[in-house]
């Protein structure tokens, strides 16, 4: 029992430790995903819609029945079960601009937080930390209109007030 508890307790504190020890916070799997910068230095994401697939089941007569001539069945029909899969929608790739990674600073983070959770789409702790919780609130926040992805599109921190707004984006509104 005690080789359990101090396991439970050894890996518990091995998740704690910072990502290579520097003190440096480690960017979660939502904000190391792939991005991309173009010659301009914008930061591009990249959303991947999986292909859905709908399993269709259909009965259908493998041999018909056999009539007497008033009508009476001599021989019941049989049928069979088939199985066969229909492609609803095709995978899909959709490149979008994101705000690029050196913008998440702990201030920024805990601003999307706020903005996130003032919209009922987080509820964690403001902490300044971009875990698993944050990005599931962004993709969450922005799945209706947006890529379906925990990494923070351009349209979205405008739409959540994060990101400044072009003069022509201003004279729009």
């Amino acid at each position: 029992m005690r080789t359990r508890a101090a396991l439970f307790c050894a890996v518990t504190l091995a998740a704690c430790v910072e990502a290579g020890g520097s003190g440096e916070r480690a960017l979660p799997a939502l904000g190391a995903a792939e991005i991309s910068h173009d010659a301009e230095g914008r930061c591009w994401g990249r959303d991947i819609a999986p292909a859905v697939v709908q399993t269709v089941t259909a009965q259908e007569i493998a041999t018909p029945a056999v009539l007497a001539g008033d009508g009476t069945i001599l021989t019941p029909a049989t049928w069979r079960t088939t199985v066969r899969q229909e492609i609803l929608r095709e995978r899909g790739e959709q490149a979008f601009e994101t705000v690029c990674p050196p913008v998440y600073t702990a201030g920024f983070v805990e601003s999307l937080q706020r903005a996130l959770g003032a919209r009922g789409y987080y509820r964690g702790a403001v902490d300044g930390v971009l875990d698993t919780a944050t990005g599931r609130a962004v993709q969450d926040f922005q799945r209706s209109w947006g890529p379906d992805s925990p990494l923070l599109s351009i349209e979205a921190a405008r739409r959540l007030g994060l990101v400044v707004l072009s003069p022509e984006e201003l004279g729009a509104m």
